[in-house]
């Protein structure tokens, strides 16, 4: 059924009515505990790797690939048992809270040179991770109804996830000062995000489309669906493409102040002033998302994401400065890029159902976290083997060679990512009214 034709889906959710605004600030503060989590290990795993357990870069990197890997298998096979099985969200995440702290804390405790370690204690947090996030994440298609609701739902997880990053970029390194290392610094993160979860799991209502009553698809029929959705294909080539591009230059940070300009204390600094950029920019993109439409938000981030770069690449002998501007300016950009694709991905499930009769939900979720973790390991593997062959030599000067490397890491790959998605995200069938149309067909 092409859109715009009448049709009534087989399957289709029930009318979920309205949430009140407490409850939807409520369940995106269950963001800010995942995003405790999410942001140590984008901001500081591979650091940790490299710099503390002394792995070589080629190592690190491949470490944190198979990993990231791993993660992606366990979101698709989270979506999959969530799906199959119509387990409880709520349930899962409060299951699940406990472990997945404990297990964030491991991660960063494994004493140096053990790689085999290392990437063993990463399978277990990644795999409890995905068992709690991607139901979160597939909450969202149940709790909220409308574009317009989804765009304040993403802007309000965003705008939590920014605190945690904030928080995260600020106090782990005066933790690990204090509490000699990265193992304690995570244990007090944790000792935050677990209650949080508890608490929310037990407050927000968890709405039951009438797909409950109905028969389970078989995995394989679901994806087929998926495979058929092209709103859900596109949105998720473009968000691999973002995501890959914001890993690319945030985990470039630390090695191009210390390296390139020979300022590692302000490194950390930057990464915090990356984090609290969201709290400025989420509020903004979400305005223009619920005005506008998601993907004009999505558009324009792209333009600016672009246009700085070009800025800064041109830029001769760029300062600390500079570079901060640069940075601050980028991750503007990344917000706006996932503020519009967590409004779409809900709206993605919708139209699939519309045009293919059935209603994937869970799975839908699981399976655009399987692409993103993907796209996210190939990032982390990229900078690590374009490190190696640059001649990069962790706590060393670097060589014209290296310093090179790590400047195409963060200007030249994430550019050629962005475009990728500009592409990606102008193929996007979606509208602003586009489920309204829908709805009355």
């Amino acid at each position: 059924m092409s859109e715009g034709q009448t049709g009534t889906p087989a399957g289709a959710a029930t009318s979920t009515p309205s949430v009140d605004t407490a409850t939807l600030v409520l369940f995106g503060a269950g963001d800010f505990a995942f995003n405790l989590y999410w942001q140590a290990i984008g901001f500081f795993l591979l650091f940790f790797y490299i710099d503390v357990m002394a792995l070589p870069p080629s190592v690190a990197g491949t470490v944190f690939m198979l990993g990231a890997v791993w993660d992606g298998v366990a979101d698709f096979a989270a979506g999959a048992s969530a799906e199959r099985l119509r387990m409880s969200y709520r349930r899962l995440i409060g299951w699940g809270a406990v472990p997945l702290g404990l297990a964030f804390a491991a991660m960063f405790a494994v004493p140096a040179g053990a790689a085999a370690w290392a990437l063993a204690a990463q399978v277990v947090f990644r795999t409890l991770y995905a068992f709690t996030n991607i139901p979160y994440a597939a909450w969202t298609a149940r709790l909220t109804t409308t574009s317009r609701e989804r765009s304040l739902l993403a802007g309000l997880r965003m705008g939590f996830g920014s605190l945690a990053a904030v928080l995260v970029a600020v106090s782990t390194p005066h933790l690990v000062r204090l509490l000699g290392g990265y193992g304690g610094a995570t244990a007090v993160l944790a000792a935050i995000g677990t209650p949080l979860l508890l608490v929310m799991t037990r407050r927000v209502p968890e709405p039951q489309p009438s797909i409950s009553s109905s028969p389970a698809m078989t995995t394989r029929d679901a994806l087929a669906l998926l495979v058929r959705n092209r709103a859900f294909v596109a949105v998720n080539l473009a968000t691999a493409a973002a995501g890959a591009a914001a890993a690319l230059t945030s985990q470039s940070v630390l090695y191009y102040f210390r390296y390139v300009l020979r300022s590692g204390s302000d490194g950390p600094n930057a990464l915090a002033g990356m984090a609290a950029v969201g709290l400025v920019a989420v509020p903004l993109w979400t305005a223009l998302a619920r005005t506008r439409g998601a993907r004009w938000a999505w558009l324009a981030a792209a333009v600016l994401a672009l246009v700085v770069t070009l800025i800064f690449a041109v830029y001769p002998a760029p300062s600390r400065a500079a570079t901060a501007a640069f940075l601050l300016l980028m991750q503007a950009a990344f917000a706006g890029f996932s503020l519009a694709s967590w409004t779409l991905l809900p709206d993605t499930v919708e139209w699939g159902e519309a045009h293919g009769g059935h209603r994937v939900e869970a799975l839908a979720f699981g399976t655009f976290a399987l692409v993103q973790k993907v796209a996210l390991a190939g990032a982390g593997f990229a900078i690590g083997a374009i490190y190696q062959a640059g001649g990069f030599v962790a706590g060393a000067a670097q060589g014209p060679s290296s310093l090179a490397a790590i400047r195409w890491v963060m200007l030249t790959g994430p550019a050629l990512l962005v475009t990728a998605m500009l592409v990606a995200v102008i193929a996007i069938p979606l509208r602003r009214d586009t489920l309204a149309v829908l709805r009355r067909a």
